[in-house]
């Protein structure tokens, strides 16, 4: 079964930093591809982050990266110099085939339950 666990979240404020965590069962790391999502309240959900090329959104590029540990399973998202409209919460998400459109929800079937992110100014 797919299993994805984001945790790491936290209240910052502006111009802070925070990394959050995603750690997959190793049938999901292995088998799926897998990017980081946010959402904030009323809005639509918004790719990040994806493990392939290890790209990041334009949106944060500079300020934000992904990295993974592939003995932990895990994949991380390091956010610098954070913004009150970074505020969201944050889902990791897993495909099986190759997404189209890395950093677009609808490519993914599975999704973890999300960390919160609240930056402060």
């Amino acid at each position: 079964q797919v299993q994805l666990v984001e945790s790491g979240g936290g209240s910052v404020q502006a111009g802070g930093s925070l990394r959050i965590s995603c750690t997959a069962s190793r049938s999901t790391y292995v088998n799926y591809y897998m990017a980081w999502f946010r959402q904030a309240p009323g809005k639509e959900r918004e790719g990040v982050a994806t493990r392939r090329n290890l790209a990041v959104a334009d949106s944060v590029k500079g300020r934000f990266t992904i990295s993974r540990d592939d003995a932990e399973n895990t994949l991380y998202l390091q956010m610098n110099s954070l913004k009150p409209d970074d505020t969201a919460m944050y889902y990791c998400a897993a495909a099986r085939t190759r997404p189209g459109r890395a950093l677009y929800a609808g490519e993914y079937s599975y999704w973890g339950q999300g960390t919160q992110v609240t930056v402060s100014s």
